[in-house]
């Protein structure tokens, strides 16, 4: 699958955190901030891994005390809003290889060899170490003080 959108941009996958902060479970300012990046990213560029959703949905029914019915009305509208990367025999492989040679939490290889999978050539996270590169996907921590070159560039 191609990184590329047809307009030329970059495939785009988000992280939890991301998703956990748009829904201001952190507070007002970590809301504010996750809308405004997630905002300026072009709009067909933008993918959420399944298992994304499955640690919003703990997120949301635990941590920030939302109801179930709730949360999974809020998983909807994320679902409705941008592609969603399924969870593969390939993509556990994936993540079992970055486990196993990169010292990846099994969770984290899961999303992102979805991300991989989905063509993405960018996954926005905190939780991985900035400007980490595998199978041609490259780690961005969205909130770092200097910005990774490749998100700097779909942001202009």
């Amino acid at each position: 699958m191609s990184s590329t959108t047809v307009d030329g941009s970059y495939r785009v996958a988000l992280d939890t955190n991301l998703l956990v902060y748009a829904e201001g479970v952190n507070g007002a300012a970590k809301r504010d901030s996750a809308i405004a990046l997630i905002e300026r990213l072009p709009r067909g560029s933008v993918v959420i891994p399944v298992q994304v959703l499955g640690e919003l949905m703990r997120v949301l029914t635990g941590k920030a005390g939302r109801g179930i019915a709730e949360a999974r009305g809020m998983l909807l509208e994320w679902r409705d809003a941008f592609a969603l990367a399924p969870t593969t025999e390939r993509v556990f492989w994936t993540a079992l290889d970055l486990a196993v040679d990169h010292q990846f939490r099994i969770w984290d290889g899961v999303i992102f060899g979805a991300a991989v999978e989905a063509g993405c050539r960018l996954l926005l996270t905190e939780d991985l170490q900035d400007g980490f590169t595998a199978h041609g996907t490259t780690v961005a921590n969205p909130f770092a003080s200097t910005l990774h070159p490749l998100l700097a560039a779909i942001l202009t």
